[in-house]
């Protein structure tokens, strides 16, 4: 297996997990959040697909579908904690757009090669992904740590322990 198939692999689990723990949710759940001050799944999902466009912009050859308008605007830093229920999509919309955002990912790196995976990171990433490889893992890091959280807030809804 060479470095390609292997990231091609882990980005599809970590999509499959991070997929996998929402998959019982109801759109009113989404918002439910473990502690006051926390963020609920509505806002870790979108993080995560605005994160990994982030992320992938800097490698060459990797493109996007549009988003919805104000989508950005409403998954930012500023709106993480807010009590606004409202501007929020459905887990069937959050799917859809996770799932999209992952196949383009995963289409921008079968166009890669061992040594595009070696090519530099330019960003302020750099300390955390010095190459483009070391991007693209950081995907999947990130789908964990969310994971974990989503797992939290599962325990708090009483739904069943996955994986």
């Amino acid at each position: 297996m060479n470095a390609v198939s292997l990231l091609s692999s882990l980005l599809s689990s970590s999509r499959d997990a991070t997929l996998g723990y929402l998959a019982d949710f109801s759109d009113a759940e989404l918002l439910k959040r473990p502690v006051a001050g926390a963020n609920h799944a509505a806002w870790q999902v979108g993080h995560l697909i605005l994160s990994e466009r982030f992320i992938c912009g800097e490698i060459p050859g990797f493109s996007y579908p549009e988003l919805p308008a104000g989508f950005a605007e409403a998954h930012g830093k500023d709106r993480a904690t807010s009590s606004d229920a409202s501007g929020w999509l459905t887990r069937a919309e959050y799917e859809a757009l996770f799932k999209a955002t992952r196949e383009a990912t995963l289409a921008g790196l079968a166009r890669l090669d061992g040594a595009a995976l070696d090519k530099p990171t330019e960003s302020r990433l750099k300390g955390k992904a010095p190459t483009h490889g070391n991007l693209l893992a950081l995907l999947t890091q990130h789908d964990a740590m969310h994971g974990g959280q989503f797992s939290v807030i599962r325990r708090l809804l009483g739904k069943p322990v996955l994986f």
